[in-house]
């Protein structure tokens, strides 16, 4: 098979460092930074405590940088080359998962999208009726399959229009919070754990926003110029999407001393909305729905690009139309039918990212220890002879239930969650992680004593 197969074509490689950089910058814009920042300081730690969580868990989007510098080296989507590291049978259940969790979030972002655009629509005294929230979801998700129909290129351009658009007013919202936020209850915060404070603020940062996004990282990595150094690609990666979302998190920070309840409220968007002024209602609204879009495109290409790799073969329009029914019959059940369904789906996704993680550690390892010479084309095709590759497929069965023994959430607690890992299922995805980087290196141990 030809490596056309295989490999992204020369000539779509067009990404520069800079419409990268304004891809993940733009993904990581949404005012839900706001929110993380306000669940930083929950874990009972000082401002500079706070800050600092925020800046070491933005930073860890170092992963999806490495995980994009890779795909650029090797001009290969993430779950393509995952087949070097699985073989092409084995791979199929992580890339299926991905594929749900892609598919999962964009449904949750679509949905909340939906619920923001009728707010807006509220501030300006349209009734708010069945029809019009209806009318919301298929205007928000309509704009977000049009972007279905564009290649790379187009798409990192609308990514950089969305990136100085939303940016932009969402900085005027830091400043209206900056002003309004208690300085002297900032810095009168009374320090906490570093242990039990600190770093599950840490993981709960990187398991909701780094971890999530390194699936997505080499389909766009793969399509950046071939002349693009790969520290450009690894850095423009990281800094564009740790960079906003570590600005947010530390408005975040300070808004929580306005409205202590954000952290924990059911609807974080109208606990914000009470911080501004009523003359700016309707460009909250606007900038809370459009900042998720960015997600969603994102998303969206990545859980076409993983339907592929399964090797669930259809047509671009036929991906297309399957990924808009699925999320918009999710939507429907969720806003007209059970409102109680999505907070036990977003559990369902969580479970997800545990599987992910460890995923994505035996990835990198598998790259460090086996791939120094780049990958071995004939393990990426689909006809590969490899169909198990065991050492990773073993040692992601091995972290994946590590990090379920020491899971804890409103679903289910497992038999280790006690003390720091009580009630905080973060933490069980850096301990995946770990679990996985463990056994992946005893596994090439045991293979180089062979």
């Amino acid at each position: 098979m030809d490596n056309e197969f295989v490999k992204v074509p020369e000539k779509d490689k067009t990404l520069s460092p800079g419409k990268l950089f304004y891809n993940w910058f733009a993904a990581n814009i949404g005012i839900m930074g706001f929110v993380y920042g306000a669940i930083i300081v929950s874990y009972h730690l000082s401002f500079w405590q706070s800050v600092t969580a925020a800046l070491i868990g933005a930073l860890t989007f170092a992963i999806p940088g490495w995980v994009a510098m890779i795909g650029q080296r090797e001009g290969v989507t993430t779950f393509k080359m995952s087949r070097a590291t699985f073989g092409t049978h084995g791979n199929k259940i992580p890339n299926f998962m991905a594929w749900l969790n892609m598919v999962g979030w964009l449904a949750v972002n679509v949905i909340t999208g939906t619920l923001l655009f009728s707010a807006m629509l509220k501030t300006i005294h349209v009734p708010q009726t069945g029809f019009t929230k209806f009318i919301c979801l298929v205007v928000f998700a309509g704009l977000v399959f049009l972007s279905g129909i564009f290649k790379e290129d187009t798409l990192a351009k609308i990514q950089t229009w969305l990136s100085w658009i939303f940016g932009g007013l969402t900085l005027v919202m830091l400043i209206m919070f900056l002003m309004n936020a208690n300085w002297g209850e900032v810095f009168a915060m009374k320090p906490g754990s570093w242990v039990t404070g600190w770093l599950p603020a840490v993981a709960f940062i990187a398991a909701g926003s780094s971890i999530s996004w390194s699936m997505a990282a080499a389909d766009w990595g793969a399509y950046v110029h071939p002349n693009t150094k790969p520290s450009a690609t690894f850095w423009n990666t990281t800094l564009g999407a740790a960079t906003p979302l570590f600005i947010l998190m530390a408005g975040g920070v300070l808004l929580s001393t306005i409205s202590p309840s954000l952290a924990s409220a059911s609807d974080p968007y109208q606990v914000m909305y009470g911080v501004i002024p009523g003359w700016f209602g309707f460009l909250y609204f606007l900038v809370a729905a459009g900042g998720i879009i960015p997600q969603c495109l994102v998303s969206f290409r990545s859980a076409r690009i993983n339907l592929s790799t399964i090797g669930i073969e259809v047509s671009q329009k036929r991906s297309l139309i399957l990924h808009a029914v699925i999320i918009i019959l999710i939507s429907i059940y969720v806003l007209f039918i059970s409102g109680d369904f999505l907070s036990n789906f977003e559990l369902f996704l969580n479970f997800l990212g545990i599987c992910l993680a460890s995923w994505v550690a035996i990835f990198l390892v598998d790259s460090v220890i086996y791939r120094k010479n780049g990958y071995d084309v004939k393990l990426m095709e689909p006809n590969s002879s490899v169909h198990y590759n065991w050492p990773g497929i073993i040692s992601w069965i091995i972290a994946t239930i590590f990090g379920f023994l020491f899971t804890s959430n409103a679903a289910y607690r497992g038999p280790f969650a006690h003390g720091i890992f009580e009630n905080n299922s973060s933490l069980a995805v850096f301990v995946s992680g770990i679990a996985a980087i463990i056994v992946m290196f005893i596994k090439s141990s045991d293979k180089q004593e062979d």
